[in-house]
């Protein structure tokens, strides 16, 4: 569904929201009880007050959205990149002057001559307009926006660039460079945490907004304060305390701080133990995807499955053809557990517990198989910071379980998630809890996790490194 929502005469965005939903708006001939909409003949002729209530294949809200709060590009509700990109309207001097020179391009080709004057209020008030989306645009909206201009705006084209625009980008990222200098002074919560000295913070070094995190850091719901979401905190600590708590009221209380939670994840990098004291509710399964989704406004589950499964064949070929051509023999004890049993459950496992061993990574502090008859967990965790532990039950001589007990997501030798259904979802929640918690990918295992974020999960696609844009163009040739 596609919004146009007016926040001033001079500012007027197109708001989409993704996925399932249900509308509810305050209906005045009921004392302004939220009603579902299902007419929109229903809504107040005046004004109306919606509410969005964001439902997932379990039919449970995960998230809620108040028109209040439409006005902040950085809260909680997912404002896209446009496509293409709008460009501004300029000064009505610089509009007068390019009026006229796309008139004579049109005419003859000709190409403007810009000022400096001219170009320096174009990259602004672009930088302006892009800093309203992101403070850290990517290759890819850098080139949108050079494309919208030059196409709004033939007279800018550059004589000798094939492209026409090519300069553009580059004007662009010098602007934005500037631009950043004065979010940071204004004190934008997304530039100041990443201009921070070494050594001013305490814990693991900040893992900047790198991994496609469209609300990295928002700022504070409109209309609420830090006093306010405190209140909500402590709210969602007693409801979390029941034995049946309300998950509705989880969600939105979730939903009510979150800014607040990226604050303290991200600013103090706390320890697992504090984070969880603070923040219980966030421990499960619904409220990880429901993170997930705020971040980076995609199911968790979904994306990753769905793009597990679409590779799935094609990497387990791969496999095949390395493990005869003798090139990566450790792969051959992940092959042989789907000659016992090929199921669709353990080929997605094969091609997940494949990706270490076909890149020649080192999962012994990351990826853990345990009898859950065997050793203490304290000792089996030692020295894992963030990891999968994968039980089972007797002896284990294969590459990985037929028959799995338990998946439980390790963070800092602690169990942060368990119960989990098998070992593909362990994968999911494991790349949710690593958004969510603002860790790093283990260094031991970077080239794994980088296919599963750029590859299966399809965020951030750009920027891929060598190996993985090898691995990918394989898999395309094999698809093929």
């Amino acid at each position: 569904m596609l919004l146009r929502v007016i926040i001033s005469p001079q500012e007027i965005r197109r708001l989409g929201l993704q996925g399932n939903f249900i509308l509810q708006f305050e209906d005045p001939d009921f004392g302004n009880e939220l009603c579902n909409l299902t007419d929109i003949k229903d809504l107040p002729t005046d004004r109306a007050t919606l509410k969005v209530l964001f439902t997932f294949s379990d039919s449970v809200s995960h998230s809620t959205l108040d028109s209040a709060s439409l006005s902040s590009p950085t809260t909680t509700s997912s404002v896209d990149w446009p496509g293409p990109f709008v460009i501004p309207d300029f000064s009505h001097d610089v509009e007068l002057q390019l009026r006229a020179a796309n008139d004579s391009h049109a005419r003859d080709g000709t190409v403007i001559v810009i000022s400096k004057g001219v170009k320096s209020e174009i990259l602004d008030k672009l930088a302006d307009m892009i800093s309203k989306y992101t403070p850290y645009p990517s290759k890819d909206q850098y080139e949108s926006v050079a494309k919208a201009l030059v196409a709004e705006h033939p007279c800018l084209e550059e004589p000798g660039s094939a492209k026409g625009w090519y300069c553009w980008v580059f004007s662009l990222k010098f602007k934005m460079g500037n631009y950043r200098q004065k979010l940071m002074a204004a004190g934008c919560p997304a530039v100041v945490v990443n201009k921070r000295k070494h050594g001013q913070t305490s814990c693991k070094a900040v893992k900047k907004s790198k991994k496609g995190e469209i609300h990295y850091l928002p700022n504070l719901p409109e209309g609420q304060s830090a006093v306010t979401l405190e209140e909500n905190r402590k709210t969602m600590l007693l409801e979390v305390q029941k034995c049946d708590p309300d998950l509705q009221l989880l969600d939105e209380l979730m939903t009510a701080t979150f800014s607040q939670r990226r604050k303290e994840i991200i600013g103090d990098e706390p320890l697992i133990s504090v984070v969880r004291d603070r923040w219980p509710a966030l421990f499960n399964e619904r409220q990880i995807s429901g993170e997930f989704n705020r971040l980076v406004t995609t199911d968790l589950l979904q994306s990753f499955l769905n793009g597990l499964d679409a590779l799935v064949p094609s990497l387990l070929e791969l496999y095949k053809v390395a493990v005869s051509s003798s090139r990566r023999l450790s792969l051959s004890s992940v092959m042989q557990c789907l000659d016992k049993e090929d199921t669709n459950q353990n080929r997605r496992t094969a091609a997940l517990l494949g990706l270490p061993r076909f890149f020649s990574e080192d999962t012994s502090d990351i990826i853990k198989m345990c009898d859950v008859h065997g050793e203490t967990l304290d000792v089996i965790m030692k020295g894992m910071r963030v990891g999968l532990l994968i039980g089972h039950e007797g002896v284990l001589n294969d590459a990985f379980p037929l028959d799995v007990s338990n998946v439980a997501v390790v963070v800092e030798e602690t169990i942060v998630l368990h119960n989990l259904r098998d070992i593909p979802t362990g994968f999911a929640l494991l790349m949710g809890t690593i958004y969510c918690l603002n860790l790093e990918y283990p260094r031991s295992m970077r080239y794994s996790f980088e296919f599963l974020q750029k590859v299966i999960m399809k965020i951030k696609t750009d920027h891929c490194s060598a190996k993985i844009h090898g691995l990918r163009n394989k898999l395309l040739r094999y698809k093929l």
